[in-house]
Protein backbone atom coordinates (compact mmCIF):
# COMPACT_ATOMS: atom_id res chain seq x y z
CA UNK A 1 0.00 0.00 0.00
CA UNK A 2 1.57 3.76 -1.13
CA UNK A 3 2.04 5.65 2.38
CA UNK A 4 0.38 9.16 1.76
CA UNK A 5 2.70 12.25 1.73
CA UNK A 6 2.50 14.62 4.62
CA UNK A 7 1.58 17.39 2.62
CA UNK A 8 -1.00 15.93 0.82
CA UNK A 9 -2.28 14.27 4.19
CA UNK A 10 -2.19 17.70 5.75
CA UNK A 11 -4.35 19.13 2.84
CA UNK A 12 -6.58 16.44 2.72
CA UNK A 13 -7.32 16.51 6.32
CA UNK A 14 -7.97 20.48 6.75
CA UNK A 15 -10.49 19.78 3.32
CA UNK A 16 -12.47 17.43 5.53
CA UNK A 17 -13.57 20.10 8.41
CA UNK A 18 -15.90 23.55 7.48
CA UNK A 19 -14.64 26.56 9.09
CA UNK A 20 -17.15 26.97 12.46
CA UNK A 21 -19.85 29.50 12.59
CA UNK A 22 -19.12 33.16 14.07
CA UNK A 23 -19.91 35.04 17.16
CA UNK A 24 -19.14 38.70 18.43
CA UNK A 25 -16.70 38.45 21.72
CA UNK A 26 -15.66 41.36 23.74
CA UNK A 27 -12.20 41.91 23.06
CA UNK A 28 -11.29 40.79 25.97
CA UNK A 29 -12.41 37.40 25.63
CA UNK A 30 -10.45 36.89 22.17
CA UNK A 31 -7.31 35.66 23.11
CA UNK A 32 -5.73 33.07 21.30
CA UNK A 33 -8.93 33.03 18.81
CA UNK A 34 -8.88 34.06 14.73
CA UNK A 35 -10.10 37.18 13.13
CA UNK A 36 -13.03 35.99 10.84
CA UNK A 37 -12.62 39.69 9.11
CA UNK A 38 -9.99 42.82 8.83
CA UNK A 39 -10.40 44.74 11.83
CA UNK A 40 -9.89 48.26 11.30
CA UNK A 41 -9.37 51.28 13.49
CA UNK A 42 -12.20 53.25 15.08
CA UNK A 43 -9.93 56.13 15.64
CA UNK A 44 -6.39 57.89 14.84
CA UNK A 45 -3.46 57.06 17.04
CA UNK A 46 -2.01 59.58 18.41
CA UNK A 47 -4.98 61.47 18.06
CA UNK A 48 -2.86 64.68 18.51
CA UNK A 49 0.92 65.67 17.80
CA UNK A 50 2.35 64.51 21.46
CA UNK A 51 5.42 65.07 23.01
CA UNK A 52 7.84 61.91 22.71
CA UNK A 53 10.09 63.39 25.84
CA UNK A 54 10.10 65.65 29.00
CA UNK A 55 11.02 69.03 28.56
CA UNK A 56 9.65 72.14 26.78
CA UNK A 57 7.98 73.20 23.82
CA UNK A 58 8.53 75.74 21.70
CA UNK A 59 8.59 77.07 18.23
CA UNK A 60 11.49 76.33 16.23
CA UNK A 61 11.51 79.53 14.51
CA UNK A 62 12.31 80.70 17.67
CA UNK A 63 15.65 79.22 18.59
CA UNK A 64 18.13 80.14 19.92
CA UNK A 65 15.86 81.44 22.04
CA UNK A 66 15.41 82.49 24.95
CA UNK A 67 11.50 82.07 25.70
CA UNK A 68 9.24 82.74 28.46
CA UNK A 69 7.43 79.54 29.79
CA UNK A 70 3.49 80.47 30.03
CA UNK A 71 2.03 77.18 31.47
CA UNK A 72 2.15 73.12 31.43
CA UNK A 73 1.36 70.32 28.96
CA UNK A 74 0.84 67.03 30.77
CA UNK A 75 -0.91 63.41 29.63
CA UNK A 76 -4.46 64.05 29.50
CA UNK A 77 -4.70 67.69 30.84
CA UNK A 78 -3.22 70.03 27.78
CA UNK A 79 -2.22 73.43 27.52
CA UNK A 80 -5.27 75.44 26.89
CA UNK A 81 -3.73 78.40 25.48
CA UNK A 82 -1.27 78.68 22.43
CA UNK A 83 2.10 78.97 21.85
CA UNK A 84 3.14 82.41 20.42
CA UNK A 85 6.65 83.92 19.41
CA UNK A 86 9.06 83.66 21.95
CA UNK A 87 7.11 81.35 24.18
CA UNK A 88 7.27 78.00 25.50
CA UNK A 89 5.28 75.52 27.48
CA UNK A 90 6.86 72.55 29.73
CA UNK A 91 5.46 69.14 28.69
CA UNK A 92 6.13 65.71 29.82
CA UNK A 93 5.99 62.43 27.48
CA UNK A 94 2.79 62.04 26.52
CA UNK A 95 1.17 64.97 26.45
CA UNK A 96 -0.22 66.83 23.55
CA UNK A 97 1.25 69.73 21.34
CA UNK A 98 0.24 73.21 22.34
CA UNK A 99 -1.15 74.82 19.30
CA UNK A 100 1.70 77.01 17.38
CA UNK A 101 4.71 74.58 19.35
CA UNK A 102 6.32 72.34 16.63
CA UNK A 103 9.58 70.96 18.64
CA UNK A 104 10.34 69.75 21.94
CA UNK A 105 13.67 71.02 23.20
CA UNK A 106 14.49 68.23 26.15
CA UNK A 107 15.31 69.35 29.67
CA UNK A 108 18.70 68.15 29.71
CA UNK A 109 19.13 71.02 26.49
CA UNK A 110 17.27 73.58 28.22
CA UNK A 111 18.49 75.74 31.46
CA UNK A 112 15.83 77.58 32.94
CA UNK A 113 15.42 80.31 35.78
CA UNK A 114 12.42 81.20 36.93
CA UNK A 115 10.54 81.61 33.93
CA UNK A 116 12.40 82.18 31.69
CA UNK A 117 14.14 79.61 29.40
CA UNK A 118 17.34 79.73 27.57
CA UNK A 119 19.01 76.61 25.31
CA UNK A 120 21.87 74.81 27.11
CA UNK A 121 22.31 72.05 24.81
CA UNK A 122 25.39 71.28 21.98
CA UNK A 123 23.17 71.96 19.21
CA UNK A 124 20.12 73.33 18.83
CA UNK A 125 17.37 70.38 18.12
CA UNK A 126 15.65 69.63 14.47
CA UNK A 127 12.31 70.45 13.52
CA UNK A 128 9.66 68.49 14.97
CA UNK A 129 12.84 66.81 17.13
CA UNK A 130 11.13 64.76 19.78
CA UNK A 131 7.34 64.89 18.46
CA UNK A 132 4.97 62.16 17.80
CA UNK A 133 2.91 63.46 14.90
CA UNK A 134 -1.20 62.55 14.83
CA UNK A 135 -1.55 59.17 12.92
CA UNK A 136 2.15 58.22 13.46
CA UNK A 137 1.21 54.49 14.61
CA UNK A 138 -2.26 54.19 12.36
CA UNK A 139 -5.40 56.55 11.50
CA UNK A 140 -9.27 55.85 11.38
CA UNK A 141 -10.29 52.86 9.15
CA UNK A 142 -6.27 51.56 8.75
CA UNK A 143 -6.24 47.54 9.17
CA UNK A 144 -5.10 46.77 12.28
CA UNK A 145 -5.43 42.67 12.17
CA UNK A 146 -5.85 40.75 8.76
CA UNK A 147 -8.69 38.58 8.50
CA UNK A 148 -6.82 34.59 9.55
CA UNK A 149 -4.46 35.88 11.67
CA UNK A 150 -4.49 35.53 15.12
CA UNK A 151 -5.41 37.89 18.13
CA UNK A 152 -2.15 37.67 20.10
CA UNK A 153 -1.29 40.00 23.23
CA UNK A 154 0.01 42.61 21.35
CA UNK A 155 -2.96 42.62 18.34
CA UNK A 156 -5.32 42.44 21.33
CA UNK A 157 -3.39 45.45 22.72
CA UNK A 158 -3.35 47.55 19.24
CA UNK A 159 -7.12 46.93 18.31
CA UNK A 160 -8.10 48.46 22.22
CA UNK A 161 -5.55 51.53 21.22
CA UNK A 162 -7.94 51.56 18.35
CA UNK A 163 -11.21 51.66 19.50
CA UNK A 164 -12.48 48.12 19.31
CA UNK A 165 -14.31 46.75 21.40
CA UNK A 166 -16.05 43.83 20.33
CA UNK A 167 -14.33 41.14 17.40
CA UNK A 168 -15.73 38.72 15.24
CA UNK A 169 -14.28 35.09 15.66
CA UNK A 170 -15.44 31.39 15.29
CA UNK A 171 -16.94 30.04 17.67
CA UNK A 172 -15.01 27.41 19.79
CA UNK A 173 -14.65 24.04 18.58
CA UNK A 174 -15.75 20.92 20.07
CA UNK A 175 -13.34 18.51 20.24
CA UNK A 176 -13.84 14.72 21.68
CA UNK A 177 -11.41 12.86 22.18
CA UNK A 178 -11.03 8.85 23.28
CA UNK A 179 -7.94 6.57 24.56
CA UNK A 180 -8.40 2.97 23.44
CA UNK A 181 -6.85 -0.31 24.57
CA UNK A 182 -7.77 -2.94 27.42
CA UNK A 183 -4.08 -2.25 28.68
CA UNK A 184 -5.11 0.97 29.72
CA UNK A 185 -5.87 2.40 33.17
CA UNK A 186 -6.25 5.97 34.69
CA UNK A 187 -3.28 7.12 35.86
CA UNK A 188 -2.42 7.05 39.78
CA UNK A 189 -4.54 3.76 38.98
CA UNK A 190 -2.52 0.85 40.77
CA UNK A 191 -1.10 -0.90 37.16
CA UNK A 192 0.26 -4.03 37.52
CA UNK A 193 2.70 -5.19 34.98
CA UNK A 194 0.25 -6.07 32.30
CA UNK A 195 -1.19 -2.32 32.57
CA UNK A 196 -0.28 1.11 31.09
CA UNK A 197 -1.15 4.64 32.82
CA UNK A 198 -3.03 6.05 29.79
CA UNK A 199 -1.33 9.48 29.08
CA UNK A 200 -2.36 10.42 25.36
CA UNK A 201 -6.00 12.59 26.59
CA UNK A 202 -3.82 14.21 28.91
CA UNK A 203 -0.96 15.19 26.39
CA UNK A 204 -3.47 16.17 24.06
CA UNK A 205 -5.67 18.45 26.12
CA UNK A 206 -2.45 20.09 27.03
CA UNK A 207 -1.44 20.17 23.48
CA UNK A 208 -4.89 21.64 22.63
CA UNK A 209 -5.11 23.96 25.63
CA UNK A 210 -3.96 27.26 23.94
CA UNK A 211 -6.68 26.86 21.36
CA UNK A 212 -10.55 27.78 21.00
CA UNK A 213 -11.45 24.80 21.91
CA UNK A 214 -14.14 22.76 24.17
CA UNK A 215 -13.46 19.08 25.35
CA UNK A 216 -15.33 15.93 25.36
CA UNK A 217 -13.20 13.00 27.44
CA UNK A 218 -15.29 9.95 26.36
CA UNK A 219 -12.66 8.33 28.66
CA UNK A 220 -10.51 4.77 27.91
CA UNK A 221 -12.50 2.54 25.69
CA UNK A 222 -12.06 -1.31 25.62
CA UNK A 223 -10.98 -3.23 21.94
CA UNK A 224 -14.50 -4.52 21.69
CA UNK A 225 -16.22 -3.61 18.61
CA UNK A 226 -19.35 -2.82 19.97
CA UNK A 227 -18.45 -0.87 22.46
CA UNK A 228 -16.26 1.51 20.31
CA UNK A 229 -19.12 1.45 17.67
CA UNK A 230 -21.49 2.64 20.26
CA UNK A 231 -19.05 5.57 21.63
CA UNK A 232 -18.37 6.74 17.92
CA UNK A 233 -21.96 6.64 17.03
CA UNK A 234 -22.72 8.71 19.50
CA UNK A 235 -20.30 11.36 19.37
CA UNK A 236 -21.10 15.23 18.80
CA UNK A 237 -18.12 17.38 17.81
CA UNK A 238 -16.68 19.02 15.37
CA UNK A 239 -13.68 16.62 15.95
CA UNK A 240 -13.12 13.35 17.18
CA UNK A 241 -9.68 12.59 17.83
CA UNK A 242 -8.98 8.60 18.68
CA UNK A 243 -5.43 7.47 20.00
CA UNK A 244 -4.71 3.50 19.42
CA UNK A 245 -6.10 0.56 17.52
CA UNK A 246 -5.37 2.43 14.01
CA UNK A 247 -2.90 -0.25 13.16
CA UNK A 248 -3.78 -3.58 11.71
CA UNK A 249 -3.59 -6.31 14.28
CA UNK A 250 -6.50 -8.20 15.67
CA UNK A 251 -7.24 -6.11 18.41
CA UNK A 252 -7.14 -2.81 16.52
CA UNK A 253 -10.86 -2.08 16.00
CA UNK A 254 -11.32 1.72 15.41
CA UNK A 255 -11.17 1.33 11.90
CA UNK A 256 -14.49 -1.12 11.50
CA UNK A 257 -15.91 0.71 14.71
CA UNK A 258 -16.27 3.91 12.80
CA UNK A 259 -17.24 2.55 9.19
CA UNK A 260 -19.95 0.46 11.46
CA UNK A 261 -20.56 3.88 13.21
CA UNK A 262 -21.33 5.66 9.48
CA UNK A 263 -17.92 7.18 8.85
CA UNK A 264 -16.21 7.36 5.74
CA UNK A 265 -12.36 7.35 5.82
CA UNK A 266 -10.55 9.47 3.58
CA UNK A 267 -7.38 7.87 3.91
CA UNK A 268 -5.16 5.70 6.32
CA UNK A 269 -1.47 5.39 7.04
CA UNK A 270 0.87 8.24 6.03
CA UNK A 271 4.66 8.59 4.99
CA UNK A 272 5.47 9.67 8.65
CA UNK A 273 7.86 7.89 11.39
CA UNK A 274 6.34 8.39 13.89
CA UNK A 275 2.97 8.25 13.18
CA UNK A 276 2.48 5.72 10.31
CA UNK A 277 -0.77 4.37 10.95
CA UNK A 278 -2.64 7.45 11.50
CA UNK A 279 -5.99 7.54 9.55
CA UNK A 280 -8.66 10.56 9.15
CA UNK A 281 -12.38 11.11 7.86
CA UNK A 282 -15.94 12.32 8.28
CA UNK A 283 -19.32 11.60 9.17
CA UNK A 284 -21.94 14.62 8.92
CA UNK A 285 -20.41 17.36 10.76
CA UNK A 286 -17.57 15.39 12.37
CA UNK A 287 -13.80 14.79 10.82
CA UNK A 288 -12.49 11.94 12.72
CA UNK A 289 -8.51 11.45 13.43
CA UNK A 290 -7.38 8.05 14.55
CA UNK A 291 -3.84 8.61 16.14
CA UNK A 292 -1.56 5.74 17.00
CA UNK A 293 -1.27 4.82 20.73
CA UNK A 294 2.48 5.09 20.97
CA UNK A 295 2.36 8.32 22.87
CA UNK A 296 5.19 10.65 20.75
CA UNK A 297 3.63 9.09 17.42
CA UNK A 298 0.46 10.62 19.14
CA UNK A 299 1.77 13.86 19.97
CA UNK A 300 3.57 14.27 16.81
CA UNK A 301 0.59 13.65 14.63
CA UNK A 302 -1.48 15.99 16.99
CA UNK A 303 0.75 18.27 16.22
CA UNK A 304 0.99 18.12 12.55
CA UNK A 305 -2.78 17.38 12.07
CA UNK A 306 -4.81 18.07 15.13
CA UNK A 307 -3.66 21.63 15.95
CA UNK A 308 -3.95 22.72 12.32
CA UNK A 309 -7.60 21.25 11.67
CA UNK A 310 -8.46 23.19 14.99
CA UNK A 311 -6.45 25.75 13.81
CA UNK A 312 -8.27 26.31 10.24
CA UNK A 313 -11.92 25.34 11.78
CA UNK A 314 -11.14 28.36 13.55
CA UNK A 315 -10.35 30.58 10.60
CA UNK A 316 -6.31 30.89 10.63
CA UNK A 317 -5.22 31.76 7.38
CA UNK A 318 -2.39 29.89 7.71
CA UNK A 319 -2.74 26.85 10.31
CA UNK A 320 0.46 24.78 10.06
CA UNK A 321 3.53 25.15 12.59
CA UNK A 322 6.13 27.01 11.06
CA UNK A 323 9.78 25.46 11.05
CA UNK A 324 12.70 26.91 11.57
CA UNK A 325 16.29 25.94 11.44
CA UNK A 326 19.51 24.75 13.13
CA UNK A 327 22.81 23.55 12.74
CA UNK A 328 23.52 20.04 13.75
CA UNK A 329 25.59 18.88 16.70
CA UNK A 330 26.11 15.48 15.19
CA UNK A 331 25.87 13.10 12.15
CA UNK A 332 22.46 11.56 11.41
CA UNK A 333 22.49 9.32 9.25
CA UNK A 334 20.58 8.49 5.85
CA UNK A 335 16.58 8.76 6.01
CA UNK A 336 14.07 6.08 4.38
CA UNK A 337 10.79 6.82 2.36
CA UNK A 338 9.23 8.33 5.30
CA UNK A 339 9.30 12.39 6.53
CA UNK A 340 10.92 11.21 9.96
CA UNK A 341 10.61 13.77 12.78
CA UNK A 342 13.58 13.38 15.23
CA UNK A 343 13.60 14.84 19.44
CA UNK A 344 16.51 16.35 19.73
CA UNK A 345 17.88 19.17 22.43
CA UNK A 346 18.87 22.21 21.18
CA UNK A 347 22.10 22.59 23.49
CA UNK A 348 24.37 25.78 22.72
CA UNK A 349 22.47 26.92 19.38
CA UNK A 350 23.14 23.09 17.82
CA UNK A 351 20.43 20.12 17.62
CA UNK A 352 21.52 16.99 19.09
CA UNK A 353 19.10 13.97 18.01
CA UNK A 354 18.51 11.59 21.03
CA UNK A 355 20.24 8.56 20.30
CA UNK A 356 16.56 5.91 20.70
CA UNK A 357 13.89 7.43 18.48
CA UNK A 358 11.38 4.61 19.73
CA UNK A 359 7.82 5.89 19.69
CA UNK A 360 7.10 4.46 23.00
CA UNK A 361 9.97 6.53 24.86
CA UNK A 362 8.26 9.75 26.56
CA UNK A 363 11.14 10.56 28.49
CA UNK A 364 12.69 11.15 25.25
CA UNK A 365 10.35 13.95 24.24
CA UNK A 366 9.81 15.58 27.45
CA UNK A 367 13.44 15.95 27.04
CA UNK A 368 13.38 17.40 23.82
CA UNK A 369 12.93 21.07 23.03
CA UNK A 370 12.64 20.74 19.15
CA UNK A 371 12.16 17.78 16.56
CA UNK A 372 14.52 17.44 13.52
CA UNK A 373 12.79 17.20 10.28
CA UNK A 374 13.81 14.84 7.96
CA UNK A 375 12.67 14.24 4.22
CA UNK A 376 12.36 11.10 2.70
CA UNK A 377 15.42 9.57 1.19
CA UNK A 378 17.31 12.73 2.91
CA UNK A 379 20.97 11.91 2.29
CA UNK A 380 23.64 11.43 5.76
CA UNK A 381 24.32 14.60 7.43
CA UNK A 382 27.15 15.63 9.07
CA UNK A 383 27.88 18.00 11.98
CA UNK A 384 27.22 21.52 11.25
CA UNK A 385 24.69 20.96 8.29
CA UNK A 386 21.85 23.16 8.13
CA UNK A 387 18.27 21.32 8.71
CA UNK A 388 14.92 22.31 9.32
CA UNK A 389 13.41 21.55 13.00
CA UNK A 390 10.33 22.39 14.75
CA UNK A 391 10.60 24.43 18.10
CA UNK A 392 8.00 22.09 21.19
CA UNK A 393 9.59 23.22 24.28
Amino acid sequence: MTLLPIEEAQARVLALGTVAAHEDVAIGDALGRWAVHPIHAARTQPARDLSAMDGYAIRFADLPGPWQVIGESAAGKPFAGRVAAGQATRIFTGAAMPDGADTVLVQEEAERDGERLILAGEGPPHLSRNVRRRGLDFSVDDVLVDAGQRLTPARLAVCATGGVARVTVARPIRVAIAATGDELVEPGTSAGPDTLPESNRLLLRALFADLPVTFVDLGILPDQLDVLTRAFAQVEADVLVTTGGASVGDHDLVRPALHAAGYALDFWRIALRPGKPMLAGRRGATTVIGLPGNPVSAFVTALLFVRPLVAHLSGAADPYPSPTSAILGEPLAANGNRTDYLRAELRDGRAYASTIQDSSMLRTLARSTCLIIRPPHAPAAQAGDSAEILMIA
